[in-house]
C-alpha cells in the first residue's frame, strides 16, 4: 500500500471512530440555527422561505423535461399511450407496499415499511454504527443487496412519474410517508443503510429527483423539506469523507462521484 492509501484509509478510520463516540458533527443533524448558517441566505432563515425559494428558482437547471411539465406529459401520452396505465399500476403497488426488486416479485417489507428488514430470511439488520456491520457477513442481516435495493429509493421516480401523469396526490403522499419513515428509522450513521457510500450516493440522487417531481405538491411541506435538506447535507458530508478511493475505486467511486455531482450542482 502506498503512503497515500495509508493516509486515506487512516483518516477514514479515525473519522468513523469519532462518529461512533459522538465527537463528530457528521454523526448528527445540525439544528435549524446551525443549518441556516451554512446556507447563502436564499429563502431567509425559515423552512417556508427556503421551500418557496426552491419552488421559484430558475437555476440551477434540472433535466430539460422538468422545465415543461405539461409538454413532457403530453409527449409521453402521445408516444406511449399504453404506458400510463402500467406506470400507475406500478405506483399503486408501491403505495400498497408491494415491491419488485432484483428479479424478485411481490416483496413486502411490512406495513409501515421496515427499512432494515430482509424479507426472504426475515432478518432485521441491527441499529448500530455502520462501521460495526460486516459488509460481507449475512448472518445478522440476510442478503444486504435486497435491503439496499429498496433503500436506494429509486421507486420515488416511479411515484413521481405517476404523479405527473395523473396529478393524483396519493403518489405524493406515498413519497412523503416513505421518506419521513426512512428518516425516522435511520438516525444519522446508524444501521446498514449508512454502510456503503455507493448506496448513500444512489439514495441522495433519488431524493433529488423526487424533490423535483413533487416540488409543488402540498405533501412536500416546509418542515419535511427542511428535514430532507439536512439529511442530504449529511449524505454529502458522508460521501466526501468515506469515498471508496482505495476500497472500490471503479464502479463504487464513480457512483459516489455522481452523487456528489448531483448534490453540489443542485444544492449549491
Amino acid at each position: 500500500r502506498s503512503l497515500d492509501e495509508l493516509r486515506v484509509r487512516g483518516a477514514q478510520r479515525l473519522a468513523a471512530g469519532a462518529e461512533r463516540r459522538g465527537w463528530s458533527s457528521g454523526a448528527r443533524l445540525p439544528d435549524d440555527r446551525a443549518f441556516f448558517r451554512l446556507l447563502d441566505g436564499a429563502g431567509g432563515a425559515s423552512a417556508a422561505g427556503l421551500l418557496a425559494h426552491f419552488r421559484a428558482r430558475r437555476a440551477p437547471h434540472f433535466f430539460a423535461s422538468f422545465a415543461d411539465r405539461e409538454g413532457t406529459v403530453e409527449t409521453l401520452r402521445r408516444r406511449w399511450p399504453e404506458g400510463v396505465g402500467a406506470l400507475v399500476a406500478r405506483a399503486e403497488r408501491i403505495g400498497a407496499g408491494d415491491f419488485d426488486l432484483l428479479g424478485l416479485r411481490g416483496l413486502s417489507f411490512g406495513s409501515p415499511i421496515d427499512w432494515h428488514l430482509e424479507p426472504l430470511s426475515g432478518k432485521r439488520s441491527p441499529l448500530v454504527h455502520w462501521s460495526r456491520i460486516g459488509e460481507l457477513d449475512a448472518e445478522d442481516t440476510g442478503d444486504k443487496k435486497i435491503i439496499w435495493e429498496l433503500n436506494r429509493h429509486q421507486h420515488f421516480v416511479t411515484l413521481g412519474r405517476a404523479y405527473w401523469a395523473t396529478g393524483d396526490e396519493r403518489h405524493a403522499r406515498t413519497f412523503a410517508a416513505h421518506v419521513a419513515s426512512w428518516m425516522d428509522q435511520n438516525p444519522p450513521k446508524l444501521g446498514l443503510n449508512w454502510l456503503s457510500s455507493l448506496e448513500v450516493a444512489f439514495r441522495a440522487i433519488s431524493w433529488l429527483w423526487a424533490l423535483h417531481f413533487f416540488r409543488d405538491s402540498a405533501h412536500l411541506g416546509p418542515d419535511l423539506f427542511l428535514r430532507l435538506l439536512k439529511h442530504l447535507y449529511l449524505h454529502a458530508r458522508h460521501l466526501e469523507t468515506f469515498l471508496s478511493t482505495y476500497s472500490s475505486p471503479n464502479t463504487h467511486l464513480t457512483g459516489e462521484a455522481l452523487g456528489l455531482f448531483y448534490l453540489g450542482l443542485l444544492l449549491p
